[in-house]
């Protein structure tokens, strides 16, 4: 139990005591009372007075507000009671038109003491109004012993109930007090600086345990003065705000210590003023330009390596060039017959070497792309020709894996604003990917078709298909799916390189896979120039049911969808 509730529990015992004593008097009193009239008005009277001291003692047990209710509705009726049997406000127990107010003051003084004068009002206009109308009983004999006694009874109550809301309210007064100080020591052992601010700004009230913090010369200086001369618009624009909004945030560094750098978190008060929460946030600020620093590093050594990359590639190309001429010159006898070993290894050169420039080719596009030092050649042509192009490049590679590879291209002319050589390279990619996962007897068919604005372009396979969590990561460079033998077969840069192509053009590359079941790659480029009215939507290709499936599975990632 709390202080207050043990406050008001001690009020409600006290209240209920007084209460009675009033009823334990008064009841007494009509017991004793003489009475030489038949029906002996006078005990009667009392009783009715003594009546509302009877359910007052209620507040031993319940402290309700019905309770209270009932208490303040059985004065004024028990005290106009009694008036009215005895002469009114001219009787002897007029004086008694005082006890709600009494009763009232002792159950709450502070908040009922108001209740109780109008019910004091009420019992006397209600008591002249039955006198008017002939309904108040005679004056009693010996009237002036029983106006003593009454007055006495009256008076001692009344001053009790006044001492009891004396009491009483000391003992809340002290319990704030208490509290009060509770809360300023919590607040000086906090460790922040925490401020009150009037409605001007300046500070009234500086609590804070951080020695570091707790310069008391802030006090009646405006909040501006902890912020350093670069700071003080910010500052005085932060109390500003919380005059408006009733919240604002702000940083700055004092003045002196430049070095150094403080937050403060404002928060507006009902009367105007506000709160100030004051933190060093130094140590953040240091971490902060320590990660932006690492980053601004790391990009700085990603360019160095993509610019080196480009210039090893690119210095690779010019002897790589001379070991495929010279090895195909050997291949096919230029200068006289070889042996049928010398010419088998002169193949196998030309083989190595090609494969081996495909891979730098590959390397000097992706680092040309990371140091933003590729440019597209754009000019307008015929889609289909880049598409077929790719078909005819792959198809060797098709019938050495012994998958089934079939093109769908349409029957009029797909006129693009597009890089020719970005366009096949996307294609020659996709359908190598998909050559190289599908295992033999199976199928990769490419679709290309007009939709719109744009040129889509999609390589489906029966293929092994790719997980979820692969799915995930593919798309960056050097990043690859499946076991170690099959990444074994490539450097995890063909689909990269296929969506830096798509999003150069402003476009973007969908993946749809499902494990086991195969692989369905989109591209949609924006770099239709015209479409032909006649241009019939042609259906995307499905290789075998298996693939429809794929198409439709959960496992889908997006690059760039939003262009």
């Amino acid at each position: 139990m709390g202080p207050e509730a043990e406050i008001e529990a001690r009020a409600a015992r006290a209240a209920a005591n007084w209460h009675g004593a009033w009823f334990a008097v008064l009841g007494l009193a009509a017991l004793a009372w003489p009475n030489a009239d038949n029906p002996p008005l006078v005990s009667l009277a009392l009783a009715a007075a003594a009546a509302p001291g009877a359910v007052g003692l209620l507040l031993f047990w319940r402290r309700d507000w019905w309770v209270k209710g009932l208490v303040a509705l059985a004065w004024p009726a028990g005290i106009g009671a009694a008036m009215a049997m005895t002469g009114g406000v001219v009787g002897p127990l007029a004086v008694l038109a005082l006890g709600p107010a009494a009763a009232m003051a002792a159950v709450d003084g502070r908040r009922l003491i108001a209740l109780g004068a109008a019910m004091t009002a009420a019992v006397l206009a209600a008591v002249v109004l039955a006198a008017n109308a002939g309904e108040v009983g005679p004056t009693p004999a010996a009237a002036a012993w029983l106006a003593l006694l009454v007055m006495g009874v009256t008076v001692f109550g009344l001053a009790a109930a006044l001492q009891m809301t004396r009491a009483r309210n000391g003992e809340r007064e002290a319990v704030e007090a208490g509290e009060a100080d509770r809360l300023k020591r919590i607040l000086e052992a906090g460790p922040r600086l925490l401020l009150r601010l009037d409605a001007e700004g300046v500070v009234r009230e500086l609590f804070c345990g951080a020695p570091d913090d707790s310069d008391k010369a802030l006090l009646g200086k405006p909040f501006v003065s902890l912020a350093g001369e670069t700071d003080k618009d910010a500052a005085r624009a932060a109390v500003v705000l919380v005059g408006r909004l009733g919240e604002a945030s702000v940083g700055f560094s004092p003045p002196m210590a430049p070095d150094r750098w403080l937050v403060a978190e404002l928060r507006g008060l009902p009367n105007g003023e506000a709160v100030a929460l004051v933190r060093d946030a130094s140590p953040e600020r240091a971490y902060e330009a320590y990660l932006e620093q690492a980053r601004q590093d790391a990009e700085n050594l990603a360019a160095a390596k993509s610019r080196f990359l480009a210039n090893m590639s690119h210095e690779l190309r010019t002897p790589l060039n001379a070991i495929i001429g010279f090895s195909d010159i050997m291949r096919s006898s230029l200068f006289g017959p070889l042996s049928a070993r010398y010419a088998e290894y002169a193949g196998l050169i030309h083989e190595s070497g090609g494969h081996l420039l495909d891979l730098i080719n590959d390397v000097l596009d992706m680092s040309k792309i990371e140091a933003e030092r590729f440019t597209l050649t754009r000019e307008p042509f015929d889609a289909r020709e880049a598409v077929s192009a790719a078909l005819r490049l792959t198809r060797v590679q098709a019938d050495q894996a012994k998958v089934a590879l079939r093109g769908v291209l349409p029957p009029q002319s797909l006129e693009v604003d597009a890089d020719r050589r970005a366009l096949k390279q996307i294609v020659l990619n996709l359908v190598s990917n998909a050559l190289k996962f599908t295992p033999a007897g199976g199928q990769v068919n490419v679709l290309a078709r007009a939709q719109g604005s744009n040129l889509e372009i999609i390589v489906a396979d029966t293929g092994i298909g790719i997980s979820r969590t692969d799915l995930e990561r593919l798309g960056r460079p050097y990043e690859q799916a499946g076991g170690a033998d099959q990444r074994a077969m490539g450097t995890g840069l063909g689909l990269s390189l296929v969506r830096a192509f798509a999003e150069l053009h402003g476009g973007a590359m969908i993946i749809k896979s499902r494990l086991g079941e195969g692989t369905a790659v989109t591209v949609r480029l924006p770099v239709m120039l015209d479409v032909a009215p006649e241009n019939e939507p042609q259906p995307a290709p499905t290789a075998s049911p298996r693939v429809a499936t794929a198409a439709r599975g959960d496992n889908v990632i997006a690059f760039n969808p939003q262009r």
